[in-house]
């Protein structure tokens, strides 16, 4: 998703493969999956040919296995600009470009409508268009990226949610920015976090403090890139551990492939690197659009234009390479449950499911799952 949205990034702001082959398994409908006990729910929202959006769930086994949870979909729009998904242990919700809705889980994983706030309200113009939601790490304030805020750029408004009801509440937005196009990327300490990204050939860090009340506020870094003789580097996304590091995928000249580079915050939200050149690997995944450390934060999921693949994530130290390519086909949404289960989608109408641990990692049974035009994707580990 993060890839449709640089697109158009570069027609308004100027931004700026080679196909790898591999056998694929075949694909299957996740309702006919059997399943065990329930280590998670996987909940995605999907594109219908009618260009009508969908929410559906499925519950995850002990493998990694998927089963579409009955009463799905539990959400309907025709809104083609469904593409805003994220939860907590009780609360999940759900943008329709204008609208954010809340609903309940129920413990079987159902979900129930039970409020809604119209988020366009609260930007400059009818320009805002709500994109990706995501949570602070206490689960108590949801942020949503709005695009064209102002028609024009782009800031993160924050929202309180009620604990009893799911209900939200407007807190404010952040200075406008022409290069952030995905959310932030919080530190262990919720209180720092960072978009990496570029605009026009040149590094664009975006980096925001949390509140007491949990509204964010930006604030200016200028963190060291790291050189190369044959160009510069073009930071494309981030990924943050448990601590204080965070994983930065850099293309050369804002060309893939990509090289992985780690950032270490101090108390004060600075960052700084150790990162150079020769001890970046080089991913295989084209154009990164999605990566997402393990709970753990010893582990890093990348999605690209041209597959997945699974980093070590090693502090403040150099990442490392892992896997070779888990998936061939486009990757543009990822998220881990805490029973070592890695889950992406594909625009190419694929849900992926991994169990990944630092030793091994195996494909779960079925997968990749045939699913029409997967837009956004969020697990609660059970």
């Amino acid at each position: 998703m993060k890839y449709a949205l640089k697109l158009v990034a570069c027609l308004i702001v100027t931004f700026c493969a080679v196909m790898l082959a591999a056998q694929e398994p075949s694909t299957h409908d996740a309702a006919s999956q059997p399943t065990t006990s329930t280590n998670a729910y996987v909940y995605v929202i999907s594109r219908l040919s009618n260009n009508t959006s969908e929410l559906d769930g499925y519950s995850a086994d002990s493998n990694g296995a998927l089963t579409r949870l009955a009463g799905s979909p539990f959400w309907t729009s025709t809104s083609v600009y469904a593409t805003g998904l994220a939860n907590t242990s009780h609360w999940l919700f759900v943008s329709d470009g204008v609208y954010i809705y809340s609903f309940s889980i129920a413990s079987n994983g159902t979900l129930k409508q039970t409020s809604s706030i119209n988020a366009q309200n609260y930007t400059d113009s009818t320009c805002g268009e709500v994109g990706s939601l995501f949570l602070d790490h206490t689960g108590s304030t949801l942020y949503a990226l709005n695009i064209y805020s102002d028609c024009a750029n782009n800031t993160i408004q924050s929202f309180a949610k009620n604990s009893s009801t799911g209900a939200l509440t407007y807190l404010g937005d952040t200075s406008p920015s022409a290069a952030l196009w995905g959310p932030v990327s919080f530190i262990g300490n919720n209180l720092y976090a960072y978009n990496a990204s570029f605009i026009q050939m040149s590094a664009a860090f975006y980096a925001v403090v949390r509140g007491s009340n949990g509204a964010l506020a930006t604030f200016a870094i200028n963190p060291a890139i790291p050189t190369n003789p044959n160009g510069n580097y073009c930071p494309d996304g981030q990924a943050a551990d448990p601590a204080s590091n965070v994983a930065v995928a850099f293309i050369l000249e804002c060309q893939p492939p990509a090289q992985l580079g780690v950032y270490t915050a101090d108390s004060f939200g600075n960052l700084t690197t150790k990162s150079t050149y020769q001890n970046m690997p080089t991913a295989a995944v084209g154009l990164p659009e999605a990566m997402t450390a393990s709970p753990a934060g010893n582990l890093l999921a990348v999605g690209g234009s041209t597959g997945l693949q699974v980093f070590h994530f090693n502090g403040s130290n150099p990442i490392t390479s892992y896997t070779g390519l888990l998936a061939v086909h486009e990757i543009w949404s990822l998220a881990w449950d805490n029973h070592n289960h890695l889950y992406g989608i594909s625009p190419s109408g694929r849900l992926y499911a991994f169990r990944v641990t630092t030793t091994g990692y195996k494909q779960a049974s079925g997968s990749p799952y045939s699913i029409s035009s997967p837009q956004a994707i969020t697990v609660l580990s059970k």
